[in-house]
């Protein structure tokens, strides 16, 4: 289970500490067990400092705190701040990207049950995508319209989602592929087999919505299983 440290203190050496936290990371290259950090400034209290530092589990956390690299930093931690720093510790019960799964939304919702309705929902009207088995970028919500309903007309397939990354505005999602050729897919008749696919789209989100995509994928390795090379 994932586990937070949430660590509060009040500090107006703010400068002094960065260099710190850099000695330490550099110092702790290898061994720190620490997997996201952020650092927020209150807006209201020019001197109140918030670290939100993340675990992979409550036991790597301890282990993490035993080394002498951690126990070092925040004692020098400690007196660079204006009384001690506060500690509250979270197992995280939750954990929801809106982004991540919006884009789940449109894997499952769209391209897995062919409700084109959601398109509407998730992509901006000027959405911008990037297929490397297109000649350019193509913009509009049609191009996914276009994409879902000529995919589904050719084959019976499935996504399973392998791998996720989501990161600031982008979403990257490392998927396999399984599909039956059941229709013409570039220009080759149905020849009824099982094929397989990998690849990884990467979605840029803006304001709630989806507004450009990157595909990547072994169409090489699709059309060779087709029998067209």
């Amino acid at each position: 289970m994932t586990f937070v440290q949430i660590i509060d203190y009040k500090t107006s050496r703010q400068d002094d500490l960065n260099q710190l936290l850099d000695r330490y990371v550099s110092q702790s290259q290898g061994k720190r067990t620490v997997t996201h950090s952020i650092v927020g400034k209150d807006r209201e209290n020019e001197n109140h400092y918030v670290d939100v530092v993340e675990f992979p589990s409550y036991e790597e956390a301890m282990r993490n705190s035993h080394l002498p690299e951690t126990d070092k930093m925040f004692q020098e931690m400690v007196a660079l701040c204006e009384g001690m720093p506060t500690f509250t510790n979270l197992d995280v019960v939750r954990d929801e990207s809106i982004n991540k799964h919006m884009v789940n939304r449109m894997f499952d919702e769209c391209l897995m049950k062919g409700n084109l309705d959601v398109i509407e929902e998730v992509f901006t009207p000027r959405y911008i995508d990037h297929d490397m088995m297109k000649d350019g970028p193509v913009t509009g919500r049609d191009v996914m319209r276009d994409d879902v309903t000529a995919w589904r007309k050719a084959f019976d397939y499935s996504f399973t989602t392998d791998a996720q990354l989501a990161e600031g505005d982008y979403v990257t999602t490392v998927w396999s592929w399984t599909g039956t050729h059941k229709g013409e897919f570039q220009g080759i008749a149905p020849t009824g087999k099982k094929c397989t696919m990998t690849g990884t789209t990467t979605f840029r989100c803006e304001d709630g919505m989806i507004a450009e995509g990157w595909w990547h994928m072994d169409a090489m390795g699709l059309m060779r299983q087709l029998g067209a090379m």
